[in-house]
């Protein structure tokens, strides 16, 4: 479930498919809020999964990509059961930070759920920002040809 060419400065897009769980549900048996943070990061991940990128040998190689921003727009809820899709796309690659844009949409894509973005910095396990890997950013080219 991936394509490329998703517009204009969007380089890579992916789209992974996830079921409610009933403990992603608060009292009124709506999603809780937060919940959609974490599926961006199913997102975001199986994305760079899909391009060669993986989390554990970024890390082993003493990378990591902290959250420096999240924005999550509630459109209409989500409820148990309910199966998911999650789109995720990077619209820039900088220097030394990533932006992925996420929608959230109903299984038959009729009905935007949230939709929302994440920017993540890259730093050295000291926490210090670090330019992005040469050999990462030509894999993140590379999967939009």
């Amino acid at each position: 479930m991936c394509s490329s060419g998703t517009g204009e400065g969007l380089l890579k897009k992916n789209v992974s498919k996830i079921r409610v769980i009933y403990a992603d549900t608060d009292a009124m048996g709506i999603v809780y809020h937060t919940n959609y943070i974490k599926w961006f990061e199913i997102g975001r991940t199986e994305l760079l999964r899909d391009m060669g990128i993986y989390y554990a040998v970024f890390e082993s190689r003493g990378y990591n990509l902290p959250l420096t921003k999240a924005y999550c727009h509630y459109l209409l809820p989500a409820r148990f059961d309910q199966v998911l899709l999650i789109e995720t796309e990077i619209e820039y690659v900088k220097r030394a930070s990533l932006k992925f844009n996420c929608v959230i949409w109903d299984e038959m894509q009729e009905n935007r759920l949230v939709e929302g973005y994440t920017v993540h910095a890259c730093t050295n396990n000291e926490g210090k920002i670090v330019r992005i890997p040469q050999d990462i950013v030509e894999l993140i080219h590379q999967s939009d040809k």
